[in-house]
């Protein structure tokens, strides 16, 4: 007995007959379609269809919102992978991707000139996590995963992989906020308080208020560092439920701390 894709039927010569029509037929709808064979010849098709997590249409929209391109990399077939991207405004679709040419599409998009993010969380995406330039884990996903991950997200929600993109972006441009005041400060204040412009200038700091402007601008970096959490995180919206699916109750917003 064989249980697979076409790719499995054609490669073990299995001849589909009239299954062929309607598994093309369940493609093109937007289901997956597994074929089942005994002794060399298609006995059925199962269809099979995807439900898109609740917070992964807000999860898209907050990546656009931070002016990213979404890509769905998936070994489906590309009528259920355009299925789910056009319901989650997904950006880009390469499907029927083999596992292990996971990491070749990334490469290939970084040759591209794209600063590629990938998130998995399976063994099969470890390669691809290792050559993106940020690989980001599901923290319910495999070890694998995880250790090759450059960051591991707390939970399996979408939604946080735009919250950790956008902490980091905003660490980094605070860190260089604060290191522009630092370096800038420093260049001027130290040759006042060493007297370099006394003799022409008559400027001069006496040692309490060269401590006192010291101690001024640590409270400036500090405060400064503090205004991140002010930082607007991306908000779960309240899902949709599809026609005849039982809606179902969302899990709260993510919060900074879902983030390792």
């Amino acid at each position: 007995m064989l249980v697979g894709n076409r790719r499995l039927m054609a490669s073990e010569n299995v001849d589909l007959g009239d299954l062929a029509a309607s598994r093309d037929e369940l493609a093109a709808s937007g289901r997956t379609a597994v074929l089942v064979a005994v002794d060399g010849r298609a006995v059925g098709v199962i269809a099979l269809a995807d439900a898109a997590r609740e917070t992964a249409a807000a999860a898209v929209a907050a990546l656009h919102e931070s002016g990213i391109e979404v890509a769905m990399l998936t070994g489906d077939n590309e009528a259920t992978a355009r299925r789910i991207a056009e319901q989650l405004g997904i950006d880009t679709v390469i499907a029927e991707v083999l596992p292990g040419d996971k990491a070749d599409k990334v490469a290939e998009l970084q040759r591209a000139g794209k600063t590629v993010a990938m998130v998995g969380d399976g063994v099969n995406d470890a390669p691809a996590l290792a050559k993106a330039d940020i690989g980001i884990a599901i923290g319910a996903g495999t070890d694998v995963a995880i250790e090759t991950a450059d960051i591991v997200l707390m939970r399996s929600d979408p939604l946080d992989v735009s919250v950790a993109l956008r902490i980091g972006k905003a660490t980094v441009r605070k860190e260089r906020q604060n290191l522009g005041w630092a370096i800038g400060y420093n260049v001027l204040a130290l040759p006042i308080a060493a007297g370099v412009f006394y003799p022409a200038l008559g400027l001069m700091l006496r040692p309490e208020i060269a401590a006192l402007t010291m101690s001024g601008s640590t409270v400036i970096v500090t405060i400064n560092a503090l205004l991140l959490k002010r930082l607007r995180l991306p908000a779960q919206q309240a899902p949709t439920a599809p026609h005849g699916v039982r809606e179902s109750k969302p899990e709260p917003a993510p919060a900074p701390a879902g983030v390792r």
